[in-house]
């Protein structure tokens, strides 16, 4: 329902309580009359003496949440509304109704608009303001009615727009758990695996145990959600990418590889399945292994730019596996060459599909020089520097 429908159904409603003025306390037929007038301190005066005296006053209760929401206190509001329900139903539908108008009204004119207004303003100091509005908004809406999925999604939203990823983790736990949207699960999954991540690079340097365990619990975490969401949404990549980034990051290949190889014997044309069971084996220095499952995903689909990538990274690796190992017994390998090679084709499409990335392009130069191609070495580092600047 519009928030103008709302809001004439309940002046409708209000109208009837107004004509029966005869069977009031002398309290509530004051507050009537002051809330008529707009006198909404004098009604708050008249209506709290009204339900000391009678604490079983549904109706006073009710006029109170009434009041509580044109001072914009609704806290109070809810409080009041629940409390009439608690000792009838007489004013229930009235209550829902109040509670849905205020809850539309703060996301529709409160919690959007000021997020819009945060997003297109360049002014900083402003945007944070207009931000810091929104989610007020947005958390009072969901005060209001908790049981609405939507306002979860915005207000996560907002969150992490402005970084807050911790902020953004309970609303989004909770939105999975009423609707199971896609996003949800990535955006979760997501903040997870990057907190996980980031414990276990500052363990690394700090040797501080606690660090690896809060780091491996928030892996554990990222693991369920994102197994969770791949049940659902089996053909989401970002989903599955994340998966097999938690897995690898908190030391459980055996785990993963036996999830995703269980993946694709249940849908081999997934090429999804096939991507991240790849990169799991190349986590494992299976080179063999994941050439093979990135081959295939890029028969499926001939522009997979992660697959066609982390093909060529494969044949990089593979190769520079071979030159370490005939390096140690003194001699040179044209196998490892022949993986060099192999990977340049590779590197020469990932290239063109994501020009602007200067790694890829620094990665090539390093194959070009193994391989003897000096002059295009030199061209791609060039490059690389160019778009470093």
């Amino acid at each position: 329902m519009q928030p103008k429908k709302l809001l004439i159904a309940l002046l409708l409603t209000m109208g009837m309580i107004y004509s029966g003025f005869q069977c009031s306390s002398t309290e509530l037929t004051s507050a009537k009359l002051y809330i008529q007038q707009k006198n909404y301190d004098k009604a708050l005066e008249s209506l709290k003496k009204d339900v000391a005296k009678n604490p079983k006053s549904d109706e006073g209760y009710y006029l109170l949440g009434v009041v509580y929401g044109e001072l914009g206190q609704y806290k109070e509001m809810v409080d009041a509304l629940d409390k009439s329900v608690a000792i009838s139903d007489k004013f229930k539908e009235d209550a829902e109704t109040l509670k849905k108008y205020y809850w539309s009204n703060l996301i529709n004119t409160q919690g959007v608009i000021f997020f819009k207004k945060g997003i297109n303003t360049s002014d900083q100091d402003s945007s944070k303001i207009y931000f810091g509005k929104s989610i007020d908004a947005f958390e009072t809406a969901i005060m209001i009615e908790p049981d609405s999925a939507i306002t979860y999604d915005y207000v996560s939203r907002v969150y992490m727009n402005v970084k807050k990823y911790d902020e953004a983790i309970k609303p989004l736990e909770i939105l999975i758990e009423k609707d199971h949207p896609l996003d949800s699960y990535k955006f979760l999954g997501e903040i997870y695996y990057d907190k996980a991540s980031k414990l276990k690079k500052q363990y690394e340097q700090s040797k501080n145990v606690q660090d690896s365990v809060q780091a491996m619990g928030y892996y554990d975490k990222a693991i369920k959600v994102l197994e969770d969401g791949t049940k659902r949404y089996p053909e989401d990549g970002d989903i599955l990418l994340t998966l097999s980034n938690s897995y690898i990051g908190a030391n459980k290949i055996d785990v993963a590889l036996g999830a995703f190889k269980r993946g694709i014997e249940q849908e081999p044309d997934n090429k999804y399945y096939k991507y991240n069971y790849g990169v799991l084996l190349l986590g494992a220095n299976d080179f063999a292994g994941a050439e093979q499952q990135f081959t295939n995903a890029i028969e499926i689909d001939p522009n997979y730019e992660n697959a066609i990538y982390n093909l060529a990274v494969t044949y990089v690796k593979w190769g520079a596996s071979i030159a370490k190992a005939a390096e140690e017994k003194g001699v040179s390998s044209e196998e490892a060459k022949q993986k060099y090679q192999a990977a340049l084709p590779y590197l020469e499409k990932v290239v063109q599909l994501r020009p602007e990335e200067s790694a890829i392009w620094e990665l090539l130069g390093k194959v070009y020089t193994i391989l003897g191609k000096t002059d295009d070495a030199k061209a791609a580092f060039n490059k690389a520097d160019q778009l470093r600047k």
